[in-house]
């Protein structure tokens, strides 16, 4: 019976490691059963439940799940509420217009021009710097440029792009498209991202808000990298946010529309303003519409006009156009006016009488040859 026991003993020794219970699973086990990419989460200590400790060994505890729908909530909002770092170049009264909603969504704002605008850029919640270096060395993730048409040129080549992080965002709200295109895409590195866009609408259009104004936008270069891509779609979701109609359009295909949109507007605007119209007290409608469209056109500078027609291909052809337009319109009333004139003349006026006739000529002659005449009268012969 000894040997017998003795025996048993030493094979259960021989067989221990067999009879022994595995241990628990830790949390961080758990975690990495979970089919989630674990480097999305933050760890997180986790305590198990007695429901849990009665379920199969496979069984995902309850709190692990919780700790799984707390961090891909977050993820969520921390992509919907991605805020920018947005360097304004031209912080004149259309980059200031700009700044308000940037700020009101939480965006951080630095701003520069040639003039100083520090105390307006301080009222709206926008840091201005005067030197250019001091604000690339600020890093933004988005220089926005809202200079004129004419200057567009000589304000990017004075940045120093080279103090930049080397993927930077370039964005620019010019009212033509194909001119900043082709000069961004010339002057900038090409590890820079561009995205050339145009707001339809300024500060007298959009006094009410942003709501279904068209913003047309072309992503000229943008990064494969998913960081690049995820900044140019937050900030292109600014203006979605507010509502505006997202046109996205190539730049040709814009300039070819805006020529007979906007640079025609402000033809005709322009064109009414030389006519010094006035309200009157019979206004129609339409009158009161063309009144409006002069106070438009004519409270943009004409630097934005010329600009148009300077840098958008389509601007020369359109003033031919509209100038045939005008002569055919021309031409249909002075028709329609000799066609009547000759009927009176050849087909249902009367014959003159010659005594008449002469009278009337000299009725119709200018007072400075009736004075000649009386003096002839008066002259001693």
């Amino acid at each position: 019976m000894a040997n017998s026991s003795a025996s048993f003993m030493r094979l259960r020794l021989s067989l221990g490691p067999f009879f022994r219970r595995s241990p628990a699973p830790t949390n961080l086990q758990l975690l990495r059963r979970l089919p989630v990419d674990a480097s999305q989460l933050r760890l997180r200590a986790v305590r198990a439940t007695e429901a849990d400790a009665r379920q199969p060994f496979d069984h995902q505890p309850r709190a692990i799940e919780e700790a799984v729908e707390e961090e891909e909530e977050e993820d969520g909002q921390k992509k919907q509420q991605r805020k920018l770092k947005i360097a304004v170049v031209g912080f004149g009264n259309y980059g200031q217009f700009l700044t308000r909603t940037l700020v009101r969504q939480g965006h951080t704002v630095l701003a520069h021009s040639r003039s100083d605008h520090s105390v307006a850029a301080a009222e709206l919640g926008a840091y201005f710097f005067a030197d250019p270096h001091d604000l690339c060395e600020c890093h933004p993730d988005v220089v926005l440029l809202v200079t004129s048409i004419l200057s567009a040129e000589t304000v990017i080549r004075s940045l120093p792009v080279h103090r930049l992080r080397r993927d930077t965002l370039f964005a620019d709200v010019l009212s033509v498209k194909e001119f900043p295109r082709n000069l961004l895409l010339g002057t900038l590195p090409e590890d820079f991202d561009i995205i050339c866009t145009h707001p339809m609408f300024g500060p007298e259009s959009a006094r009410d808000g942003w709501g279904g104004l068209p913003f047309v936008f072309d992503k000229v270069r943008v990064g494969d990298c998913p960081g690049r891509a995820a900044r140019a779609e937050a900030f292109l979701d600014i203006f979605a946010r507010e509502g505006c109609r997202m046109v996205e359009m190539s730049c040709a295909e814009h300039d070819a529309h805006a020529a007979e949109t906007q640079f025609l507007t402000h033809t005709v605007g322009r064109t009414l303003a030389m006519l010094e119209l006035q309200p009157t007290p019979i206004d129609t409608k339409g009158y009161e519409t063309l009144l409006r469209l002069v106070d438009n056109t004519c409270s943009d500078s004409f630097d934005l006009y010329n600009g148009l027609f300077m840098y958008n291909t389509n601007s020369t052809e359109l003033l031919h156009r509209l100038e045939f337009a005008m002569d055919s319109v021309k031409k249909k009333l002075f028709d329609g006016l000799h066609d009547v004139l000759r009927k009176q003349l050849f087909e249902g006026s009367p014959p003159l009488d010659s005594d008449a006739a002469a009278w009337s000529l000299l009725d119709d002659a200018p007072i400075g040859d009736d004075l000649d005449r009386d003096n002839d009268e008066k002259q001693p012969e």
